[in-house]
């Protein structure tokens, strides 16, 4: 069986329940429009801001939703998703994403990537917003870098606004004491929840529509085990609904009931 078979069985003409989907048509939770407002706050003040959340909770789709909101006219966004390219490969990205060719020794790097930025503001009139994701992977090596780089003009103003976008475990790093001069630069701090059970029905709800069903699909008791299982962490909860819906097929059934939740729950967990 494939997933193509699931759209004219329920009636939907596109697949439900995908991670593609357009910036003006993202869920809100109540949590992601609070990380939302948060992005905005530091792009505005041009400060170093800390964003973190479980794997799968919607970081990177918050971020996403808010870099759609920002005048391309007025604002340069600069997305790293992989720190795997090194502190000099960090430092090339952004001189290179500013129309600047890397210097070849990376103490020159430094110097030349703050001037780019500081250019962008001061004459280009454009605001910069780094974004760093998948940031519990950077080396101390490049978390230290990234303190020099935000340090300019006499430690008085940031060239640019900044977020470090990662999973728990680097608001606990930060912590440590050979960080405390980046963690003391983090001018604010938010911790990506799930979703509410409420928030769950409709998130449910808003990625039928999007997918051309406009009519209840999961029954009440389904979106509660579904929610409780998945702990209304975005992800998991797509897979979990994937799964529900074959198994509806599967049972030749026209709802989604908790039988079926069941049904996913084991065959996403293995329980």
């Amino acid at each position: 069986m494939s997933l193509d078979q699931l759209r004219p069985y329920f009636g939907l003409r596109d697949r439900p329940f995908r991670a593609d989907v357009a910036p003006c048509a993202l869920h809100r939770s109540g949590a992601h429009q609070e990380a939302i407002a948060r992005i905005a706050y530091l792009v505005d003040a041009a400060a170093l801001g800390l964003i973190t959340g479980e794997v799968g909770s919607g970081k990177t789709t918050a971020l996403r939703a808010a870099a759609a909101t920002l005048d391309a006219s007025r604002h340069t966004v600069i997305y790293l998703p992989n720190p795997a390219i090194g502190a000099r490969g960090i430092y090339a990205e952004i001189i290179a994403r500013l129309g600047g060719t890397p210097r070849f020794h990376k103490a020159a790097l430094i110097p030349q990537a703050q001037d780019l930025l500081l250019r962008e503001r001061e004459e280009r009139k454009k605001r910069v917003l780094l974004i760093i994701d998948e940031a519990h992977l950077l080396s101390a090596e490049q978390l230290e870098e990234l303190r020099l780089l935000s340090n300019s003009e006499m430690d008085s103003v940031m060239p640019f606004a900044g977020i470090l976008v990662g999973q728990p475990q680097l608001r606990r790093r930060l912590r440590l004491g050979s960080f405390a001069a980046l963690d003391q630069r983090i001018a604010l701090r938010y911790k990506l929840t799930g979703m509410t059970r409420a928030e769950t029905d409709d998130y449910l709800a808003h990625h039928l529509r999007l997918a051309g069903r406009e009519d209840r699909l999961f029954s009440d008791d389904a979106v509660e085990l579904l929610h409780d299982r998945s702990r209304g962490i975005p992800r998991a909860l797509n897979n979990l609904a994937t799964q529900a819906l074959v198994a509806t097929f599967i049972a030749h059934k026209s709802i989604v009931d908790t039988s079926a939740a069941h049904a996913a729950v084991t065959e996403v967990y293995g329980e």
